[in-house]
């Protein structure tokens, strides 16, 4: 690992299985078959690099709704 670069860890570690669970969710709705092993290596960047952007989108559309649901204050 290059100097200064940081693994990529959930903020909250007990996310980290929400995380991995909606990783597959994300794949199956957008059609990724994924992998049975669990090692993502194997598939084309272009397959996870779909599903990531597709867990951010959907990671902000909540994160807008609940904004909206509390008249859009932060707190």
């Amino acid at each position: 690992m290059a100097q200064g670069a940081q693994s990529n860890r959930a903020v909250v570690r007990e996310a980290g299985r929400f995380l991995d669970q909606f990783k597959y969710e994300v794949a199956h709705d957008i059609g990724v078959t994924p992998p049975q092993d669990g090692y993502w290596g194997d598939l084309p960047a272009r397959q996870c690099g779909a599903v990531g952007g597709h867990m951010v989108r959907r990671m902000i559309e909540l994160a807008e709704q609940q904004l909206a649901s509390r008249g859009g204050t932060l707190r």
